[in-house]
């Protein structure tokens, strides 16, 4: 198996630091890989060698696309090998969803992903189950701007429970801005991150973007409107009733969890588990469970993962 290399950067992004990258393929596909004359020769078992190919191209492609290659990527790659997967699999970086406010491409890094927003896109109402790090919030969020920015809903609605305070938010210290800001800091980021900071902040002017916390949610109809639930593993079984309920005309929600950060009292159960019980099966609902393999921060955090995941097997 050979596959050319065009430039110095290519051969650079593809090795990684300390050629890393490709001792994990060698590794993991009991290969040998070396260059001679801007060409890559893979050595080893015709099967092997032809997966370790299928997982370099596919690296080379993120590459050209100006994706950066780290080792959570090559890991996936390796193990959509081992599944017989990768071969079928699409263009990894041809799926744009959209493009944050510099000009940079948001991309479905993953098969698991892929689903995701496919599942967005399609459905009125998407519930999210997955680890920390597979993109469940900042690819709704995503979604969410490109929406809002065709004109397909009038605002932006995003919230989440303040559970760390008990939604006993008027024990806290400064106004009610100053009270929930930390509890609602990552859908901030994300927002920041798609539109900036000046975009972000003419759009609540102007009423198209709304972030509070749950409890606000009461006793209101959200109509025309991409509406986007948070860390929904830490409401009650009574909150996501009533915040499913909000859903008015013309609305898109977005439910998203991880079962395993349950900050609640152990005695009482989470309103996701419970929703995903009581309305699995309804065909205007998605639900999504997205695993390790979908993570897509740092390398160590799908490490991370993988060891909890296998203490509570």
């Amino acid at each position: 198996m050979t596959i050319s290399i065009g430039t110095m950067d290519q051969y650079m992004a593809l090795f990684g630091l300390n050629d890393r990258n490709i001792r994990l393929i060698e590794e993991e596909l009991s290969v040998r890989v070396h260059l001679r004359d801007n060409t890559l020769h893979v050595d080893g078992d015709k099967i092997n060698a032809e997966a370790a190919g299928q997982v370099i191209n596919k690296l080379l492609t993120c590459y050209e696309h100006g994706e950066q290659i780290d080792l959570a990527t090559v890991k996936y790659y390796i193990d959509m090998a081992y599944s017989g997967e990768l071969s079928s699999m699409d263009d990894p970086m041809s799926d744009t969803i959209a493009f944050n406010f510099k000009g940079k491409r948001i991309v479905n890094k993953t098969t698991g992903q892929r689903e995701y927003t496919s599942a967005i896109k399609n459905h009125p109402l998407t519930i999210a189950v997955g680890p920390a790090g597979t993109g469940k919030t900042f690819l709704a969020v995503a979604l969410a701007v490109v929406a809002l920015k065709n004109k397909e809903v009038d605002r932006l609605i995003l919230t989440r429970p303040a559970v760390e305070a008990g939604e006993k938010l008027g024990f806290l210290p400064g106004d009610m801005s100053q009270k929930v800001d930390p509890y609602l800091r990552p859908l901030y980021d994300a927002l920041f991150e798609m539109m900036g900071a000046e975009g972000y902040q003419r759009l609540v002017e102007r009423g198209m973007i709304e972030i509070a916390p749950l409890a606000f949610m009461r006793g209101r109809t959200l109509n025309n409107a991409f509406i986007i639930l948070d860390e929904a593993q830490n409401t009650t079984p009574e909150q996501m009733k009533m915040f499913l309920t909000r859903m008015g005309k013309n609305s898109r929600c977005v439910v998203t969890g991880d079962l395993t950060q349950i900050d609640l009292p152990i005695v009482r159960r989470s309103g996701l588990s419970d929703a995903i019980d009581v309305l699995k099966g309804i065909d205007d609902i998605k639900i999504v469970y997205l695993t390790q393999r979908d993570v897509v921060r740092n390398d160590l955090v799908q490490l991370i993962v993988q060891a909890y995941e296998k203490r509570t097997l």
